[in-house]
């Protein structure tokens, strides 16, 4: 497989941790969450971050890590649910990787967030409890994203998998397939300049 980064995108709650991890175990490659590293960074949680700094400094903060990470070569880079909604991050993943979009229902991530309170974006519908205004907000993040998001490279059906390692399969198939018909079209060129 040639030199690549694999970044992984979808809304939270869609698995990017949990399947980037195991990706990049199978392919072999390093592991990046951005998230957990603005963490480890600055010492603070997600949430804590922005409580104290707000949603722009945040997202200053993922871009300076997302330059740093495109320059790693073989890994896996799994970004936070609203990296992409800032074009220059786009910019940076599209010219330097592969971007994957791991795709879920909004009624499927509901239930997978609706006890979630580490979620900054939603932390007050699940503290209050209020299951209509987490409804609410699901979809009103996921149309501002939903743009961003379908501009990945590859678009996975996430839902169709009851199993993460089936998933996990699946997308190491497609990215492997991505790399063969690069190099296929890589060397079709070469040929045609060459022959020239």
């Amino acid at each position: 497989m040639i030199n690549e980064r694999i970044y992984l995108t979808g809304f939270m709650g869609s698995g990017k941790s949990t399947i980037g991890s195991i990706l990049a175990n199978s392919l072999g490659y390093n592991y990046a969450d951005i998230d957990k590293i603005i963490e480890k960074e600055f010492g603070i949680t997600v949430n804590e971050y922005f409580q104290k700094y707000g949603e722009t400094e945040f997202r200053k903060a993922e871009t300076e890590i997302l330059k740093e990470l495109s320059k790693i070569e073989n890994v896996v880079i799994s970004l936070g649910g609203g990296t992409l909604s800032k074009e220059e991050n786009l910019k940076i993943i599209k010219d330097n990787g592969l971007l994957i979009y791991l795709k879920l229902p909004p009624e499927i991530l509901f239930e997978r967030l609706k006890y979630k309170t580490d979620r900054p974006l939603i932390k007050e519908f699940v503290e209050k409890q209020d299951i209509e205004g987490l409804k609410k907000q699901i979809l009103h993040l996921l149309a501002q994203r939903e743009k961003f998001y379908n501009q990945s490279d590859l678009i996975i059906d996430a839902a169709k998998f009851n199993k993460v390692g089936f998933l996990v399969d699946h997308i190491k198939f497609l990215i492997e397939n991505h790399f063969k018909n690069i190099t296929a079209l890589q060397n079709e060129k070469n040929f045609r300049f060459n022959s020239k």
